[in-house]
């Protein structure tokens, strides 16, 4: 589940596009982007600037921004004033960040407080951890935290141990939040959410993953073959949340993924995370959704791309698969019954796994390249669409997917899947002038 994109990929939430316009924009450090903490009496956090993540947004062509936060290490009890000292060696001040990410809780999102060159001194009502986030191309600040500011217990992977991060849980005991750190993940827990799978091997965790992450950039087609091409600056962030709406164990939303309680024995265990992770997978995936050919009808089927990149790179069956023991078939099989039927309609004739179905059979046509061409060509000619504009969606959905599999497929969305293609589309796929598929992708399955 995602919260709605809105005008211009706006979401509900607008407070990092605020404090953008206030020069607040981002990101993580260098190296692992993970802040580097120097021997000294008071904790100086060296900030490293990256693109903004409204910038990165908009160069990946995605629906939803990612994070921008630089992970401190830090907690701010509430009212506990918090004494710094900004270092700004290239001209640019850094941006404060308190608290915790919640979109259905009382305190719903962190607290940015703008700083200036030199002593500091900021009170945050509700405290939470520390984050601080820095716009620009490579420039450098640096931040003293000099008094208020409590380390909290983290787990930094390549960095800490096992035993030092169990010693952090047992000595820490004053602080409600845990982190764990690499260098595509900020995962934000609260403590009795940390405490509860705290015997895993959190080196193992971590590594799985960066590994999820990595399957989703490969699927995306960032390889760093050209500037646009990169991978999203800065990390992605994962946070357990206070609750969820009925019904949903997850969700996405500009700047991270949140996660309730109940959901942390797939997210924070490695066996849960490999074997039952789905929904992480799927969430972390409307990150990488890509606006061009997400009409609202695809939000929850165009992100299961990378859901199932995720299952192949981890070698797990593919949820597709999966039989109905009510008709002993699969989602191919009981999508492909219902081919030629009357009334047939994409999005009212098939099940949310259905829909997946021929996005699946895109990659098995036209090779596991398909769709990191599909993300690259996108990237570089960057169409626009209004959220509101379903008939343009679907007819990019049908012109990028034919142009790069190299056949007219006007028969495989319009005929076999009922795809709501319009008659402009009709003409703009025939305009192309692409021979017919030597193989009909609808009769396909893994």
């Amino acid at each position: 589940m995602r919260s709605p994109e809105t005008p211009h990929g706006i979401g509900r939430r607008t407070a990092l596009a605020a404090l953008a316009g206030a020069g607040a924009a981002t990101l993580l450090g260098a190296g692992a982007g993970l802040a580097a903490a120097r021997p000294h009496s008071a904790r100086t956090v060296t900030v490293t600037a990256r693109p903004s993540a409204e910038d990165e947004r908009l160069r990946l062509g995605q629906a939803l921004r990612g994070s921008e936060f630089q992970a401190t290490g830090l907690y701010a009890p509430p009212g506990t004033p918090l004494t710094l000292n900004v270092l700004p060696y290239d001209d640019l001040v850094p941006t404060l960040w308190i608290g915790a990410w919640d979109y259905y809780g009382t305190v719903t999102e962190p607290r940015g407080h703008l700083l200036r060159p030199g002593a500091n001194t900021v009170t945050d009502p509700h405290g939470g951890p520390v984050y601080l986030t820095l716009a620009g191309r490579g420039e450098q600040a640096a931040v003293q935290f000099r008094g208020g500011a409590l380390p909290m217990p983290v787990f930094s992977l390549g960095r800490t141990t096992e035993a030092e991060y169990q010693q952090q849980l047992d000595t820490r005991t004053d602080v409600p939040w845990v982190e764990l750190h690499a260098p595509h993940t900020i995962m934000t827990l609260t403590r009795e959410g940390a405490l509860q799978y705290r015997n895993e091997d959190h080196a193992a965790l971590l590594e799985l993953v960066e590994t999820i992450v990595d399957s989703h950039a490969r699927i995306s087609g960032l390889d760093g073959s050209k500037p646009v091409h990169r991978r999203k600056a800065g990390p992605y962030h994962f946070t357990e949340v206070s609750k969820v709406p009925s019904g949903v164990g997850a969700y996405a939303t500009h700047g991270y993924n949140g996660f309730p309680r109940a959901y942390l024995d797939r997210a924070t265990t490695v066996e849960g995370l490999r074997t039952r992770g789905w929904g992480f997978y799927h969430e972390l995936g409307h990150l990488h959704q890509q606006m061009a050919y997400k009409p609202g009808g695809l939000t929850e089927v165009t992100v299961n791309i990378y859901s199932l990149a995720a299952q192949r790179t981890l070698g797990r069956p593919s949820n597709l698969l999966t039989v109905d023991p009510a008709t002993g078939l699969n989602h191919f099989q009981s999508a492909q019954r219902k081919f030629g039927t009357a009334g047939l309609a994409y999005e009212k004739s098939f099940g949310a796994y259905e829909k997946l179905v021929p996005l699946r059979q895109l990659e098995l046509a036209f090779g596991d390249d398909f769709w990191p061409r599909l993300h690259k060509l996108v990237r570089e000619e960057n169409p626009q669409s209004h959220w509101t504009e379903t008939a343009k969606r679907y007819r990019a959905l049908a012109t990028y997917s034919s142009r790069v599999a190299g056949y007219d497929l006007t028969d495989f969305f319009v005929r076999t899947w009922a795809f709501p293609i319009d008659a402009t589309g009709q003409a703009e796929l025939a305009a192309l002038g692409l021979p017919q598929p030597p193989v009909d992708p609808g009769t396909l399955t893994d």
